[in-house]
């Protein structure tokens, strides 16, 4: 079952990323596309009035970059997700067998772990990690905008805002339930009484912590349901949903 998740989102988030259209209704930005980075994603007099952008050209680079803006963007989650513990143990085991299950014999001829190339370099995870906190920031301002309406005007709430809110609540949680932010926040302290702060943080992450494999995939999943949700709003499928 595993194998079949991580490969159906994988198909479906490199089609999305490549389709380079429909990924914004106005307030609503497909996560797969944000930051916005092309120009006149929230300008443009077109979006303005009905909500629909699609404009190939990126502004931070100039119009020589023809691609989709998502390949730059989910450079930065997808990394700290394939490096994350638990889908490092996930993926190993269901693509690899590699160990097949806990008190198994390895059924590989040797076995180095992560001491050699490729997967040594899985030790950036931490890096990854505060690139994923910035990204997890830039979703919950979207989550945030997604109160306004087309007009721009405040108070207004759709299923889009729904949406948008609780993908960036449950990033949150599958991020601050990283094994990495649990060591950054109390993992080298020594005396735990002599910081009481960190260790009301440390307590509270460990309590994430443990819920870390219900965030991973409730977060996966639901960000591929954010990004089809303003997908079919964008192009004309489906209302956007305002009350």
């Amino acid at each position: 079952m595993s194998a079949v998740v991580l490969t159906a989102f994988v198909v479906y988030a490199t089609v999305a990323a490549f389709w380079n259209a429909d990924y914004y209704y106005r307030p609503y930005i497909s996560p797969f596309y944000s930051p916005c980075l092309v120009a006149g994603c929230h300008l443009s007099a077109e979006s303005y009035t009905s909500g629909r952008v699609n404009v190939p050209h990126l502004t931070v680079l100039g119009y020589w970059w023809v691609i989709s803006p998502a390949i730059l963007i989910l450079v930065f989650p997808l990394g700290f997700r394939l490096t994350c513990y638990y889908y490092r143990r996930t993926y190993y085991r269901a693509f690899w067998r590699s160990p097949p299950a806990c008190a198994v014999a390895e059924p590989h001829g040797s076995y180095s772990g992560e001491t050699r190339f490729p997967l040594i370099l899985q030790n950036v995870h931490r890096y990854f990690f505060y690139a994923g906190l910035v990204f997890n920031a830039i979703l919950t301002y979207d989550a945030v905008v997604a109160f306004r309406n087309h007009a721009g005007q405040w108070g207004h709430v759709g299923l889009g805002t729904f949406v948008l809110v609780v993908n960036a609540l449950l990033l949150w949680m599958y991020s601050l339930g990283c094994h990495s932010c649990r060591h950054i926040v109390g993992g080298r302290l020594k005396h735990f009484s002599r910081h009481p702060v960190r260790f009301r943080m440390w307590g509270l992450v460990s309590k994430l912590n443990a819920r870390h494999m219900q965030f991973a995939w409730a977060s996966l999943i639901w960000v591929a349901l954010t990004d089809l949700y303003v997908r079919l709003a964008a192009s004309g499928t489906i209302h956007g949903g305002w009350v």
